[in-house]
């Protein structure tokens, strides 16, 4: 078995720029979607999906979107302004999600790539390529590449991470209104040492994904039964 080849990480600019849209522009493909991911690692809620089309004739758009970065190396603060700033440049963007249960069901990978598919049939504007942070789309017939650490190389997936994760996130804070007690506000559902103290103390809610540890070892141990799910699942902790 041939071993991967590491990343350079030397190919990582300063920050995201146009090098990969400007290219396939230039081949004539005009619509490039750039597409990432929010919430794949937690523990709780569903995972989103963030795709942006910017405007080709633009020949300011790198310095119209000079803040924008990949979204986990920005401060909420930051990725509220600039998602505001994105959506009013792009031809067209959109943000689609897998919910827990589909999660559980079929896969966290696979349920990234659901998420990633409704945004971008919800798109108004047509594709020509998509550009995607490491996973492939192999039930789409588009074409495609697929960028290691892309939303730090590619202002075109960098936008969708922002996008994806500033969606996640409001989502997130209205659940922390319906399943109180679980930090879901601060946490945004990923795995924290107070997290893990509320599964211990009010077992998980149906928000929870059930294959995922620590969600997973607690069913082992306390089998679901109507009276608790019927509880959480109404917003109680």
């Amino acid at each position: 078995m041939t071993p991967r080849k590491k990343f350079d990480i030397s190919l990582v600019p300063e920050r995201p720029d146009l090098s990969f849209e400007i290219a396939l522009w230039g081949e004539g493909r005009q619509f490039i979607a750039g597409v990432d991911e929010a919430g794949r690692g937690a523990i709780a809620g569903p995972v989103a999906a963030g795709v942006v089309v910017l405007p080709f004739e633009n020949l300011d758009l790198y310095n119209q979107l000079h803040g924008v970065r990949d979204s986990k190396v920005m401060t909420a603060k930051a990725r509220d302004l600039w998602a505001l700033e994105v959506k009013a440049v792009a031809i067209g963007w959109a943000v689609g999600f897998a919910s827990c249960k589909e999660i559980d069901k079929i896969g966290i990978v696979p349920a990234t790539r659901l998420a990633a598919s409704r945004a971008l049939g919800e798109l108004s504007c047509p594709v020509d390529h998509i550009l995607i942070d490491y996973l492939t789309l192999p039930e789409l017939d588009l074409p495609q590449t697929a960028l290691v650490k892309g939303d730090a190389r590619s202002l075109s997936i960098a936008s969708a991470s922002i996008l994806a994760k500033t969606a996640r996130d409001a989502l997130m804070f209205e659940m922390d209104g319906e399943f109180p007690g679980y930090h879901f506000r601060s946490n945004k559902g990923y795995g924290t040492k107070a997290h893990f103290k509320a599964i211990d103390a009010l077992g998980p809610c149906r928000q929870h994904r059930r294959s995922f540890s620590p969600v997973r070892e607690y069913y082992s141990l306390f089998p679901p039964n109507k009276k608790t799910d019927l509880v959480r699942m109404s917003g109680a902790p």
